[in-house]
């Protein structure tokens, strides 16, 4: 069983700056231009009916990425995603990868790629949950799963080249906030 932290936070106490400690690592938190960096996937790319939008927006002077859509299975479908590339992967080690999100209280997914994940449908995943309140969840690269045999049991983070959120394996409407990806 995979296991995660997360965090209720009051959202008139959120502040990204308070959530980010030293020892973390941002990854983004969106104020940067994200519409250059963050690139939005469906399971069309593959013959797949899913079908949705990624937004950026703020929202009490945070920035924020919405995404939001339908996850359809038909047609060995079954996915929609945003992802970003990672120019330099960690230099130094960290324990995982904490997002602070809210959504429509559904189980969503982290996929992590690395220089190992050759095609296109091999990546690391790990499930975290949201509810409507903003939260930080923290997931270890320990509790990620491979997709398939041919990859490394474990992930190297040294080896990280995108991270990605994303609405997976089941019929269903998505709709999800990220504010922050960072490395913990």
């Amino acid at each position: 069983m995979l296991k995660y932290v997360l965090l209720i936070l009051p959202l008139m106490m959120f502040s990204v700056s308070g959530l980010s400690k030293n020892k973390n690592m941002l990854i983004d938190d969106f104020t940067n231009k994200p519409e250059k960096h963050w690139k939005f996937i469906t399971d069309q790319v593959m013959g797949g009916v899913s079908n949705g939008k990624l937004n950026f927006f703020q929202e009490n002077g945070r920035n924020c990425a919405n995404m939001s859509g339908n996850v359809s299975t038909a047609n060995n479908g079954g996915f929609i995603q945003f992802r970003k590339k990672l120019k330099n992967p960690p230099k130094k080690i960290y324990e995982g990868l904490k997002l602070v999100a809210r959504g429509n209280n559904q189980t969503y997914f982290i996929h992590l790629r690395t220089r190992g994940t050759f095609l296109p449908w091999q990546y690391y995943q790990a499930p975290f949950r949201v509810s409507k309140d903003w939260a930080a969840v923290e997931v270890k690269f320990s509790d990620f799963k491979r997709s398939g045999i041919l990859l490394r049991e474990k992930i190297d983070p040294k080896s990280l080249k995108s991270v990605g959120v994303v609405a997976f394996g089941r019929n269903h409407v998505a709709n999800v906030d990220v504010c922050e990806v960072s490395f913990f």
